[in-house]
């Protein structure tokens, strides 16, 4: 019956005097949780490591059962994900510091009102305008990008500017 399967895993089946991955698991989550709580200050995050060094437990929990202390093994684990989680965190901190730029000019009420109308267009007009004139694609590179012929990017090129242009009078009258 015991031929190495999933009954290793089973309570009360494993050899005498070892404990099961689920008794240890229950023994020892909610205080592990706690310690990583405590040191990340990040209830969500210490969870998160806590059960990805469970999960590393269980990959190897024929090996790691017959430690001298299981529990200080999932221990080390979950604080040396819990610090290179910290680290990648201030890692990314870091660059986001650095790729800041120190100031942003607002919109001017023309940029607002162009970011208005477009936004006001069907979507493949929208999508057609933006890339013909923003990302200056020839006609022939958004047909073969967006799968459809070029007439029908002429099309929505046309229509976009004319809804463009209704949209953008409109907003002029408005504000006079």
């Amino acid at each position: 019956m015991r031929d190495g399967g999933d009954l290793d895993v089973v309570p009360g089946l494993g050899p005498p005097g070892q404990t099961s991955f689920e008794e240890f698991y229950a023994a020892h989550f909610q205080s592990l949780t706690i310690q990583l709580y405590a040191y990340t200050r990040d209830l969500p995050g210490a969870q998160d490591v806590v059960q990805e060094a469970f999960c590393r437990a269980l990959s190897r929990w024929k090996h790691v059962v017959d430690y001298d202390d299981p529990a200080a093994w999932v221990r080390r684990v979950a604080w040396n994900l819990a610090t290179s989680r910290w680290r990648r965190t201030r890692t990314a901190a870091q660059f986001l510091r650095q790729q800041r730029p120190e100031h942003v000019a607002e919109p001017s009420p023309d940029r607002v009102a162009l970011a208005r109308a477009l936004a006001a267009l069907k979507p493949d007009h929208r999508k057609a305008l933006i890339l013909h004139y923003l990302a200056d694609l020839p006609i022939a590179e958004i047909a073969r990008q967006e799968g459809i012929s070029e007439n029908t990017v002429k099309s929505w090129l046309h229509r976009g500017r004319a809804a463009l242009a209704t949209q953008l009078s409109e907003e002029e009258a408005d504000s006079a």
